[in-house]
């Protein structure tokens, strides 16, 4: 079987070129075609698992002999050939489902219908988790990381390399000792979920369903666990990257009359470009920030405007019955302080994306705007590691776009299924 990116960043030129790759690529399972003719009994999610089972049949997929944990490391570079190399490595194991209400799995951003719907369909017609999720915890004796690095200090199992050009590397770890020791050492440790919030939430939704159809005690059944890539919070390669805001179809939208209004609450500096990248020159600003709440405001000229928040006590009186920790996010303020406030987008306009567009790319951010696709952008630094634990134990969840986790976990190296 060949692997696949994440099924929620793969454009639809992306999905059709994945299926026009290999017969076996884990796409067709994981994130399958909609046609027009689709109807109850013939749709991606029955196509998905006619190929699944097919794919057992034809021992494309084998299932192991014995548990198994996999340590799986992704090797990569931030920028060109000439940067640092960096290692990113986990466990891959399962999990048991546990609410949140617990306090064990601690999630940190809002989850969407629709999304859940989809992976929900998926799942009832599979019985199967397709990907993992990717969950952190804390290690600060690195007592998981030795174990870690010691069952990975041979050659891989397996090793590939994807498109993005990140190594993909996996130790298949079956000794009952070790698996063991792991799992003792993962005793009343909390996790905390970084990228898969959907999937998890669909889990424990499909869990409670199947135990009552099944007349079966929670606890018992294969589905009460879900797979997970667990990585400790003081891994050098985990990596956050900030996801932009472009905006359009705001009525009588003014540079100016934006900039003037924004000075209440912000500092505005007008910086014009000297030659080189906008949008580099932007984030590499931004970047530079130590403790200052900023962001850049571009509007498609030749300048941009930086903003840094004069108070961060502001914020304090635009909302109640939440933490520090959520008030003092910088998306949190960008929503609040701007987007809300002045540009009137508010939790409605944000989930139908009337106005607002997402993007990871600095670069698409600029051009959309310079092209006149968009009025405005808003470029923002990435959320930190330390927020998402402090967030997630306020029992909080952040706004949607608040964490982009890079590289991206690849799917079809290992898969869940239920029902052998």
């Amino acid at each position: 079987m060949v692997t696949a990116p994440p099924y929620d960043i793969i454009t639809p030129e992306e999905q059709q070129e994945l299926y026009n790759k290999d017969e076996y690529n884990i796409i067709r399972l994981d994130y399958g075609m909609e046609f027009e003719s689709d109807d109850e009994n013939n749709n991606k999610y029955t196509r998905s698992a006619a190929h699944l089972n097919k794919w057992i049949d034809e021992q494309v997929l084998v299932f192991e002999d014995e548990p198994a944990f996999y340590i799986y490391e992704q090797v990569f570079q931030l920028g060109d050939e000439e940067s640092p190399t960096h290692s990113l490595k986990g466990i891959i194991s399962l999990v048991e489902l546990e609410e949140f209400s617990k306090k064990i799995i601690m999630p940190h951003e809002e989850t969407l219908k629709k999304a859940k719907r989809d992976r929900m369909g998926l799942m009832t017609a599979t019985g199967t988790n397709m990907s993992q999720i990717y969950s952190l915890y804390m290690d600060p004796d690195q007592a998981i990381a030795d174990i870690i690095s010691e069952c990975s200090d041979g050659a891989p199992d397996i090793t590939f390399t994807t498109d993005d050009n990140v190594i993909q590397n996996i130790w298949i770890i079956k000794d009952p000792a070790i698996i063991g020791v792991i799992s003792k050492k993962f005793e009343n440790k909390q996790l905390f979920i970084a990228d898969g919030h959907h999937r998890y939430e669909t889990a424990l939704n499909y869990r409670n369903i199947r135990h009552e159809q099944d007349g079966t005690e929670v606890g018992t059944q294969p589905y009460d666990y879900t797979m997970m890539m667990l990585v400790s919070m003081d891994d050098s390669g985990l990596f956050i990257f900030p996801t932009h805001r472009m905006i359009r179809n705001v009525k009588n939208f003014s540079e100016q009359m934006t900039v003037s209004m924004l000075t209440e609450d912000f500092s505005a500096s007008k910086i014009y470009f000297t030659e080189g990248d906008y949008a580099d020159i932007i984030m590499t600003k931004l970047r530079n920030t130590v403790d200052e709440k900023q962001f850049a405001f571009y509007t498609g000229d030749n300048y941009y405007y930086l903003l840094r928040l004069k108070d961060v006590h502001i914020i304090d009186d635009m909302i109640s019955g939440k933490s520090d920790a959520y008030k003092h996010l910088d998306v949190t303020i960008l929503h609040k302080l701007v987007l809300e406030r002045y540009f009137g987008i508010d939790d409605k306009s944000l989930a139908e994306q009337q106005n607002l567009v997402y993007t990871r790319s600095a670069s698409e951010a600029v051009e959309a705007v310079r092209s006149g696709e968009f009025q405005c952008a808003f470029l923002i630094n990435a959320t930190k590691i330390s927020e998402i634990k402090d967030i997630s134990l306020a029992n909080e969840k952040m706004p949607q776009k608040s964490t982009f986790f890079w590289p991206k976990l690849i799917t079809g190296i290992v898969i869940n299924k239920f029902d052998n």
